[in-house]
């Protein structure tokens, strides 16, 4: 698993505050918030040789007495699930990088495998990032491998986050934390798309007019975002 951490930038030409760890099951506005800040966007998501992790750095300001925390989560099992007796989950926390991608031909999306908790769903291409990987690098592999589509980042657009109690694939119980960064993408030369990683958790990718993405079974986790990515590119 790659080390996580929360950093921020109060203003333009502040010096940062943190890093701080990104604890398991913790989102990274609750950890800004703990540490006295609100989080008001991504400004970047990079590797650190020196923390041997990745840090989530955002605009912040501090917190006003009128702020509101964070609130708090439940974490969810999969439906059905069944623990044998005194099985415990494994704690694992994953980084993965997401891209909203747009082109002429509308907004670039993926449909989730067999393999996943969300077969037959929607949503935005993208996968994990590898130890010691960039994460813009592992995003724009992880595009390619999924859609056969090249990319140009743009900006960060933010960071969404799951925990749940599950199965993995192999029947290992799970306490996950799935950390995602997402950035806006463009595609200057779209294609046809084409699944190149077959047997892995993409089923199907596609360009989806932008007037029809809301029309489909997008998962929770990205249909806001999504929706929005939609309006406000081809409005």
């Amino acid at each position: 698993m790659t080390p996580l951490w929360v950093a921020g930038v109060p203003s333009v030409g502040a010096p940062s505050v943190g890093p701080w760890p990104l604890s398991h099951g913790v989102s990274a506005a609750k950890t800004l918030w703990d540490n006295g800040f609100v989080a008001l966007g991504l400004r970047d998501a990079s590797r650190s040789a020196a923390l041997d992790g990745v840090v989530l750095t955002f605009q912040v300001r501090a917190v006003l007495v009128s702020d509101r925390p964070p609130a708090l989560r439940p974490v969810p099992q999969d439906a059905g699930l069944i623990r044998r007796p005194g099985e415990e989950p494994v704690r694992v926390q994953r980084l993965a990088a997401y891209a909203v991608v747009t082109s002429p031909r509308g907004v670039l999306l993926v449909q989730f495998s067999a393999a996943t908790n969300a077969p037959g769903r929607w949503g935005p291409p993208g996968g994990g990032v590898d130890p010691g990987e960039e994460p813009q690098a592992a995003l724009a592999r992880e595009v390619v491998e999924e859609t056969g589509q090249r990319v140009r980042i743009t900006r960060p657009r933010g960071v969404v986050d799951r925990h749940w109690v599950g199965r993995a694939p192999d029947g290992r119980l799970e306490d996950f934390h799935a950390v995602g960064v997402v950035w806006d993408a463009v595609c200057d030369e779209p294609s046809a798309p084409h699944v190149h990683d077959v047997g892995g958790t993409t089923s199907h990718a596609a360009w989806v007019p932008a007037a029809q993405v809301a029309g489909l079974p997008l998962l929770d986790t990205w249909r806001d975002l999504l929706d929005q990515a939609a309006g406000s590119a081809f409005a």
